[in-house]
């Protein structure tokens, strides 16, 4: 049936109003968008495409605002992406970049501060070369601003240097002087952060102090939890070489108060400058490890996973180390040099036997040796020695390279390292222009330097002894020459401060061999500048040396006792240390032990259980027992951390902290018996006593002389254990003895008599002065209490002339047997 007309043009004119309403409906909300200010519409934008869609419909009429706006929005939403899905070369690469740069180029000087430094960083961020203009103009109108910016747009800029590398220019000198200038008055500790850490390499030792202080009072006054603002703080202590615990301390409880929160990056981040400070968080460690050993699972990309294996694996346990050194090792192929170069650090510290995954990953870095610095070299060396890896082929390239890089360079501290690397390869000597180059510098160097140079020729001169049996001239020559400027720069230094920076690195026998008078004189020269600042370090620095001088030693206390309330307790055990090793107490020496002890009290539940030990054990060795101290120690709870602790530690350190618990233990049972803390340590001294270990020289002629004096080998036992695991030289000595041989005016003491006898080598005594050092002087003590009669042969006595003939030593042997009142 056909419809009416009326009908089907009504239904069609329904249909056209339909579509008109439509699109009318849209136009209408184009209409509304398009109407909305720019900057709106852009914050709205969930894409890039959408902004360069913008960028396209106004660039003509875009203002430098809506320019800083769109250069914004950009840099959100990357940062709102993982690393895998970021497209920074893609963002780059589009056109509309290209028109944003046009017209950020022709507007830039219309831009306020805060839009033109944060163009200048986000251009950075899109990987916009330093060199190109467009940011070269940036650069140089942010400079023309300099002294109006705010704190924060100031730091802003002082990252986009920095990104530039040009941490050492004058412009990053001129905000390192803004920032002096107007220190009073910033209150913001995130910008401040930022500046310090990109000022760092400009700064000097007194304004150091003054942004330490600084940031030490905003940490007290603003919220500091965030841990980008610990972390900065870290990282300009570390820039600076600067450990200093109080600032650590507040920063670490930041980090353990957020730890569940912290990727990767962050927590190797944090450890690589916690070890490089060594500054010492049992509960952060910890933490980092289990937060670290979840993560194994995650990574299976090389970047990702050398950076989890950098971080975890010192600290990991043998069943972890395993699962990394095995992902590792089917990564080895795709590792970067620097990737290589991480690993094969770590792998150091790990102490690794894994002798495949060695070779492997020694075949990378031999494929990438020549790209590497002379820095790198060096950390190569190292590690591929204490790895105890041999490849001749690869140790030719090294000295081939390191050669090289002498044969150019200028610098002294370069210099330095370079032969430091040579002295460590097999076959370690120089040649003639490789001992010029360094003849040339030696003026310039500091101790540091002068060290690491003579660390490096006496090597060449043990080795020529031991493989050619002979030692050149030239050797001695350079020898002469770095303890001529090693002297020159004792004696023209005038300030304790600069000097410490030059000692504290120290290691080697040049400065105990050739040094050590003058620096100890030096030191005596300038102790009245010890404070409580520098007072751990030059107390550290003494430890090292052996030398007991007691002007140093009486200064240090009076130090502690009247600045105790500015010294940390984290520096306590470095400054107990030279009294307990030397055996040394000073006048005041109760009031400053109690001072030590009561400043430690309301830290003992938060020092590292390994800090806690050693300082025991050195309150120990000068008869010094603090109760709270050891009940601190002393208990399961203790134990415990302690036990997850040596899981964590190198092995040197591991059993050297299990031989500290156990001699604290000893000196408490025998010494304090009223506290009834138990032995416990019989399995641990069988385990490391099963070897009793031989004589030496020296010991062997003693004893086969006392078999004589005593009438026979029956009376003499070496290396005999005593109750507690002593090791000593054991005579019966009894009143009914016989003995074939008259001893003319000798007597026996009345009754039997348990004698110990003991060889003390040069190792017992202070470098500079035969006194007993702690451990040696402890052991008497204990072996008295034990019931032993003690006789301590020192070397210096059994060598001397005066002993040069048998009878002379048989004569010694008897007094000191058996003249009573002499031990």
């Amino acid at each position: 049936k056909k419809t009416p007309f009326f009908l089907d043009s009504l239904v069609t004119n329904m249909l056209r109003l339909r579509a008109i309403c439509a699109f009318s409906w849209r136009a209408f909300q184009f209409r509304l968008f398009s109407c909305e200010p720019l900057i709106i519409q852009m914050n709205k934008c969930t894409d890039e495409e959408q902004i360069f869609d913008l960028i396209e419909r106004n660039k003509a009429t875009l203002s430098e605002r809506q320019v800083g706006c769109a250069f914004n929005i950009l840099w959100q939403l990357q940062q709102q992406k993982t690393s895998l899905l970021k497209n920074v070369e893609y963002v780059r690469d589009h056109p509309q970049f290209l028109t944003l740069y046009n017209l950020t180029a022709n507007k830039f000087k219309l831009m306020n501060d805060d839009t033109l430094v944060k163009v200048l960083y986000i251009t950075q961020q899109f990987a916009v070369e330093a060199h190109d203009p467009l940011v070269e103009a940036l650069v140089t109108e942010a400079w023309r601003r300099l002294e109006r910016f705010d704190v924060n747009v100031l730091s802003v800029f002082s990252s986009c240097l920095a990104d530039q590398h040009l941490h050492f220019s004058p412009l990053m000198g001129k905000i390192a002087d803004i920032v002096h200038k107007n220190l009073e008055t910033i209150q913001d500790l995130r910008s401040l952060s930022i500046l310090m850490v990109n000022i760092s390499s400009l700064i000097s030792r007194y304004f150091r102090e003054q942004l330490v202080n600084k940031t030490e009072l905003l940490f007290d006054t603003t919220d500091s939890s965030k841990v980008d603002i610990a972390r900065r703080t870290v990282q300009f202590l570390r820039n600076v070489k600067y450990s200093y615990p109080p600032l650590l301390e507040r920063c670490n409880k930041v980090f353990l108060s957020n730890v569940n929160h912290l990727d990767l990056d962050s927590i190797s981040r944090i450890l690589s400058l916690y070890q490089f400070l060594q500054f010492h968080s049992f509960e952060f460690v910890t933490m980092a490890k289990k937060r670290l050993t979840e993560m194994i699972p995650l990574f299976d990309h090389p970047a990702s996973f050398v950076k989890l294996f950098v971080a975890l694996g010192p600290i990991a346990g043998p069943e972890e180390k395993k699962r990394l050194e095995s992902t590792i090792l089917l990564m080895s192929e795709e590792l970067t040099s620097q990737q290589a170069l991480a690993v094969v650090g770590a792998m150091e510290e790990m102490e690794s036997r894994n002798s495949h995954l060695i070779k492997k990953i020694a075949s990378v870095l031999h494929k990438y040796l020549d790209t590497y610095k002379p820095i790198e070299l060096l950390r190569i060396t190292q590690a591929l020695s204490s790895l105890h890896f041999q490849s001749k082929e690869l140790f030719l390239k090294l000295r081939e390279l390191l050669l090289s890089y002498l044969k150019i360079s200028v610098i002294p501290s370069e210099i330095s390292i370079l032969v430091r690397a040579i002295s460590m390869i097999p076959s370690p000597h120089l040649d003639e222009e490789g001992i010029s180059r360094i003849e040339a510098v030696l003026p310039q160097c500091d101790l540091a330097d002068l060290n690491g140079f003579a660390t490096s020729v006496l090597t060449w001169i043990q080795y020529g002894r031991m493989y050619w049996g002979s030692i050149t001239g030239k050797q001695l020559k350079l020898l002469q020459k770095l303890d001529h400027y090693g002297h020159q720069r004792l004696q023209q230094s005038n300030n304790l401060d600069l000097l410490w920076e030059e000692l504290k690195s120290f290691k080697g026998e040049w400065l105990p061999e050739s040094l050590l008078e003058e620096t100890i004189a030096t030191l005596q020269r300038l102790m009245e500048e010890i404070n409580y600042k520098n007072v751990a370090g030059i107390a550290s620095f003494i430890s090292r040396t052996n030398y007991l001088s007691t002007l140093l030693l009486d200064r240090i206390a009076s130090v502690v006792i009247q600045q105790i309330e500015k010294i940390h307790p984290f520096v306590i055990l470095a400054i107990i240390f030279p009294f307990s090793i030397l055996n040394y107490d000073p006048p005041q020496r109760d009031e400053f032990f109690g001072t030590c002890m009561q400043h430690l009290n309301s830290y003992l539940g938060v020092l590292d259980p390994l800090m806690l030990v050693f300082l025991g054990f050195s309150f120990a060795t000068l008869e010094y027992f603090p109760e709270d101290l050891l009940k601190a120690i002393f208990n399961i709870k203790f134990l415990a951390r302690l036990d997850s602790q040596l899981e964590i530690l190198p092995s040197s350190l591991n059993t050297r902290a299990q031989f500290r618990l156990m001699e604290l233990n000893r000196a408490v049972c025998l010494e304090c018996p009223e506290f009834q803390i138990p032995w416990f340590h019989d399995r641990f001294c069988q385990q490391y006593n099963k070897d009793t270990g031989s004589m030496n020289g020296a010991q062997q002629q003693i004893y086969k002389m006392l078999a004589e004096v005593l009438g026979g080998i029956n009376c003499v036992k070496a290396s005999v254990l005593t109750p507690y695991y002593y090791t000593v030289g054991k005579l019966s000595v009894e009143r009914h003895w016989k003995s074939n041989i008259q001893i003319v005016g000798s007597r026996l003491p009345p009754g039997a008599e348990r004698i110990a006898l003991e060889f003390l080598d040069s190792k017992a005594f202070c470098k500079n002065i035969p006194h007993i050092k702690g451990k040696s002087s402890m052991k008497k003590r204990h072996l008295e209490i034990l019931g032993y009669h003690v006789i301590q042969i020192p070397h210096f006595e059994w060598n001397s002339m005066a002993l040069s003939t048998k009878d002379a030593r048989m004569d010694y042997l008897r007094e000191r047997i058996f003249r009573k009142g002499k031990s």
